[in-house]
């Protein structure tokens, strides 16, 4: 045998130790439930992806993975999740939890489920402790509903002078009304109305464009929510057309146009999501496997947009943002 061949052989013995198993029998299927959809999760798939690959999983290789997306019509979740569970899926994913893991619980007490939440885990009910969550289900949380007062500051600090905001929250959504108080708590304190705005349809989002505006409020915040991220341009477009300045959750929509956001950065957070689907693969309990936390927080401003809104971005604002794109 030449040297060559011989190492190349090595080499894909040691970069696919799974495959001669996977392909001696039916390969492990993972079940993807989510309540957005496809065109908003390409990112996090790519990372999910990433962290099954850190433990030798690739998929179409030697792992499967059945998608159902519900679009953003939560009442179609509890469906999507039975039918993953009669697929016999290995392990599922619920990406969020709040919207996601009451329909895979209610589909399976005993399918390992990993799930991506906003809201503590624990304050819910999802699980009774962090370290050790017990049962068949863990996973990670972004904390993502517990961060509408410091988003509440950030728009305060940009408009001092406002006096009213408009707080925009999917009234589908189990974890809307954590984040809804939250704003509300701090927006009294430093004497700011809000103004609660609801949103389940693209139709809706019109609407409450409307009674923002007839409410003469000063700015937007946008609520964590699968579906309101998916309508993400749409409500760029709005916010541009009335000169309404809003801060969202995800980095990605500031980058798209947005003129702040403030979040966790949940990039290592999903790549975790993959491995714990791995190690569960492999023979791990969920019981087991701690609960994890965001990390990393990002904040990212628009100049481009705030120019086209006539904002003058205060100095402190820009240095302490993560990325200012100009």
């Amino acid at each position: 045998m030449r040297r060559r061949e011989f190492i190349a052989g090595l080499g894909g013995a040691a970069v696919w130790p799974l495959v001669a198993g996977a392909q001696q029998g039916a390969l492990p299927v993972i079940g993807w439930l989510s309540p957005g959809s496809h065109s908003r999760e390409v990112e996090i798939l790519n990372l999910f992806r990433a962290g099954l690959g850190e433990r030798g999983y690739i998929e179409n290789r030697n792992v499967l993975i059945e998608y159902r997306w519900a679009e953003g019509q939560y009442e179609r979740m509890p469906a999507l999740a039975v039918d993953l569970v009669r697929r016999h899926v290995a392990v599922l994913i619920a990406y969020t939890g709040t919207v996601a893991v009451p329909a895979a619980l209610a589909a399976s007490s005993t399918t390992p489920i990993v799930f991506a939440s906003g809201v503590d885990p624990v304050q819910v009910g999802i699980v009774p402790r962090l370290n050790r969550p017990g049962s068949n289900v863990t996973g990670i949380v972004t904390l993502a509903s517990n961060m509408g007062s410091k988003q509440l500051g950030l728009l305060h600090e940009l408009l001092p002078k406002a006096t009213r905001f408009a707080i925009l929250t999917n009234p589908s959504n189990p974890g809307a009304d954590v984040w809804v108080t939250d704003v509300q708590r701090v927006a009294n304190s430093v004497g700011i109305e809000p103004i609660v705005l609801t949103a389940s349809s693209e139709q809706d989002i019109d609407a409450a464009f409307t009674h923002l505006l007839q409410s003469r409020a000063d700015g937007l915040l946008v609520g964590p929510d699968p579906f309101l991220e998916s309508q993400a341009g749409h409500m760029i477009a709005l916010a541009a057309r009335h000169s309404v300045p809003t801060l969202y959750r995800h980095g990605s929509i500031a980058r798209a146009g947005g003129l702040m956001s403030y979040g966790t950065n949940v990039d290592d957070l999903i790549r975790v999501v993959g491995v714990y689907a791995a190690r569960i693969l492999q023979g791990e309990k969920p019981a087991d496997l701690p609960v994890q936390g965001p990390t990393k927080f990002e904040f990212v401003i628009n100049l481009k947009t705030a120019r086209a809104l006539n904002l003058e971005i205060p100095p402190g604002m820009s240095a302490r943002a993560d990325e200012v794109i100009e």
